[in-house]
């Protein structure tokens, strides 16, 4: 997985008057769990949306005045009107503790139902996986060359070595939509 470095401090005090305080001076009020206790840290706005405003899935490296660890986002509230961030849940993670992450899917490949004039409909942008640090990659490849009408590639179909997929096995990842032209096409041919 792709990484990002971001310092902090810790915080001295913790309420909704030092939340909005804090907010103030540009600082995002984050509570790191996951090992024996939990912190309340403050990290900075513009470094820390780097990692929120963007599809990918980071892991990060933090140094809380001196005190480095890794975490993962796992949970964000926003200010319902400006869309700015008023809160971070950060999970804490090792290299011996298997954690769950949600993955952005790519597609690989040309599709068999696009070469004969289909729309691939991509159903899911985000997997949801668990595996250790060392087994999980940054993104999850979705091969779409044996997408066709009526055979689409699912949750069960990709495969992943140390990695378990949390989303249910039936769940459509891409399908094809027929074209109005492809069924006469195929009645042509026979």
């Amino acid at each position: 997985m792709k990484s990002i470095s971001l310092s902090g401090s810790f915080r001295k005090s913790v309420g909704k008057k030092d939340a909005r305080d804090v907010r103030r001076q540009d600082l995002v009020p984050c509570v790191i769990y996951g090992a024996q206790e939990q912190m309340h840290v403050l990290l900075p706005a513009k470094e820390f949306a780097k990692v929120v405003f963007t599809p990918e899935t980071y892991i990060i490296d933090l140094d809380i005045e001196g005190k480095k660890l890794q975490a993962i986002l796992k949970d964000i509230q926003y200010h319902p009107v400006s869309d700015s961030i008023l809160h971070a849940d950060l999970y804490q993670i090792t290299d011996d503790r298997p954690f769950t992450v949600c993955l952005p899917l790519t597609y690989v490949g040309t599709s068999k139902g696009v070469l004969r004039g289909g729309k691939l409909l991509k159903k899911m942008r985000k997997v949801k996986v668990t595996g250790l640090k060392k087994d999980i990659p940054s993104v999850v490849e979705v091969d779409i060359t044996t997408v066709d009408v009526g055979s689409p590639v699912r949750i069960e179909d990709l495969k992943i070595e140390n990695i378990t997929f949390n989303d249910p096995a039936r769940n459509v990842v891409v399908d094809m939509k027929s074209a109005r032209g492809m069924g006469d096409e195929e009645a042509a041919e026979e």
